[in-house]
């Protein structure tokens, strides 16, 4: 079964991609987004999806195999080394400006594809290291509170009005970036001061989780000020930016247009795998750590990304995530396409 584990290394292939980036000139410096907005649509548009499931037995094996776990650790250190090179290397004076856009644009795929997707999968784990990997991981994306919130709050309220993260009916992705990024932010303040008032704890305390993540992510950036330059400093916000842009249109994709139903005032059905968008195109589940399988995230978050699994009821998208992110990018085109879908699943718009 080792082997099978193995596949979850091709992500990493895209750190090597990036370090190329990094320091080399030419259309190789946009080489990690050409391998992921290219190269990867392109293969999920030959190869189809694959909705099989893993028996009991090759389950158990998956779950107590910490291969699974390691290729998930190693993505931080390799993550720091490729932010590294890129602060040293991006005010190179014999760049032309498309070339640092290039590799602002390639740092900002690896803070969103890693820094977040990977904190992401770690922030739902329950060992403390684990979830201070995650945060390691965020802070290279300065996006640290998505821990608070999305644990505490899109989960809580994925697919109702109460939650940013999920994209009402034929709103555009521009719109929801603006929606998404304010409501996190304020969310996770607001779910942080709620738990020190109810440890009756001030709320500007140290002990403030937010509090806390931000002071990180300030010491972070005058790190980088200090040991780099201004310049430099506002070249990696850049591409903490994308990442970030890249989060939340991802955000977009999952739960466009599904609602949960109000059961009582206020209160909702329980998350179920039909609402959140699902795709089970291979290759991108592989280089996602199997994202795209996110009905069954919200089904059961304490699901390992090895686990998760495919549920006939939950609605797919029309290609894989990649190839969804870019038609969201022109959203005529997006609404025409996932109104077909929502119709195909019999998706009730208004509910």
């Amino acid at each position: 079964m080792r082997w099978k584990a193995l596949k979850y290394a091709l992500p990493l292939l895209l750190f090597f991609a990036a370090l190329i980036a990094m320091q080399t000139q030419g259309w190789l410096v946009f080489l990690p987004v050409i391998i992921s907005f290219v190269f990867l649509p392109l293969l999920e548009l030959i190869f189809p999806p694959d909705s099989s499931n893993m028996d009991a037995a090759e389950e158990a094996i998956a779950k107590a195999d910490s291969l699974y776990d390691v290729l998930l650790y190693a993505v931080v250190p390799l993550q720091y080394f490729t932010l590294f090179i890129f602060l040293k290397e991006i005010d190179n004076p014999t760049l032309l400006w498309w070339e640092q856009l290039g590799r602002i644009a390639s740092m900002g795929l690896m803070c969103g594809t890693f820094g977040i997707n990977v904190g992401h999968e770690l922030g739902h784990r329950s060992k403390s290291y684990e979830q201070w990997l995650a945060k390691a991981l965020l802070l290279t994306s300065l996006y640290t509170h998505f821990f608070i919130e999305h644990n505490k709050g899109h989960h809580k309220h994925v697919s109702t009005p109460g939650d940013p993260s999920s994209a009402p009916y034929r709103m555009s992705v521009y719109r929801f970036w603006f929606r998404s990024i304010a409501g996190v932010y304020s969310g996770a303040w607001k779910i942080a001061n709620a738990e020190q008032h109810k440890n009756n704890t001030p709320t500007f305390h140290l002990r403030n989780e937010m509090l806390q993540l931000q002071l990180l992510s300030v010491i972070f950036l005058l790190m980088i000020g200090f040991f780099f330059s201004g310049t430099v400093l506002l070249y990696f916000l850049a591409a903490a930016t994308l990442g970030i842009l890249l989060l939340e249109t991802v955000n977009y994709i999952e739960h466009y247009g599904l609602a949960r139903k109000e059961s009582t005032p206020g209160k909702y059905e329980r998350a179920m795998p039909w609402h959140s968008w699902n795709s089970n195109h291979v290759v991108g589940r592989i280089l996602l750590f199997e994202l795209s399988r996110h009905s069954d995230h919200h089904y059961l978050a304490s699901r390992k990304y090895q686990l998760l699994r495919h549920h006939d009821d939950a609605p797919q998208l029309p290609t894989g995530y990649p190839g969804s992110m870019l038609l969201a990018l022109v959203p005529p085109v997006w609404f025409v396409v996932m109104d077909k879908q929502m119709q195909r699943y019999q998706i009730d718009v208004t509910a």
